[in-house]
């Protein structure tokens, strides 16, 4: 039975993968929040002082036009300026989403420390390590953000039952293969 525990992860492994991860990306994290937060108020403000712009035109310099047409432009004038607005938010909001997308790419492709490493090596379970090893993709490079990210994903989704698995299939069809 104690074999039968140790052949999977533990919460354990998922607490020392969440804090590595946390330690690692919450720079990244925090910028990206920041920026989000100044270019929010930014405009805020501006879209404040783009409504009471649109709120201040007066039509009546376009009696040319006629009554009917200048009352038109009265009437619509705000529905304009929102529209304005919300587009503007769309676009804004757009870049964001490509800025913090960026920055957290940018966060995956940063090598994990040493210190980090250790503390992975020294206490993460054998099947949480092997999970690890089958996220460590480029194994030419150094383990990265990005590595630990996914074995983060494939210890929530028992990639380390899927491995074992795979495993025995192998043996199994090696050892049937060398019986012939």
């Amino acid at each position: 039975m104690d074999s039968e525990q140790t052949r999977h992860p533990n919460r354990q492994d998922h607490a020392i993968l969440r804090a590595a991860l946390f330690k690692l990306t919450a720079t990244r994290k925090i910028i990206a929040a920041i920026v989000v937060a100044a270019v929010a108020l930014v405009w805020y403000d501006l879209l404040n002082r783009v409504l009471a712009f649109g709120d201040g035109i007066d039509y009546a310099g376009l009696h040319v036009m006629g009554a009917e047409a200048t009352a038109l432009l009265q009437r619509y004038n705000p529905f304009f300026w929102w529209a304005l607005v919300a587009l503007c938010t769309l676009i804004i909001a757009y870049f964001l989403v490509l800025f913090v997308r960026a920055s957290m790419r940018a966060a995956s492709l940063r090598p994990i420390d040493e210190a980090t490493f250790a503390q992975l090596s020294e206490g993460l379970s054998a099947p949480a390590l092997d999970v690890l090893l089958w996220a460590w993709q480029e194994r030419d490079e150094p383990l990265r953000v990005g590595d630990l990210q996914r074995a983060r994903e494939g210890l929530r989704n028992d990639r380390a039952a899927k491995l074992q698995r795979a495993a025995r299939q192998l043996s199994a069809l090696e050892h049937a293969r060398g019986g012939d």
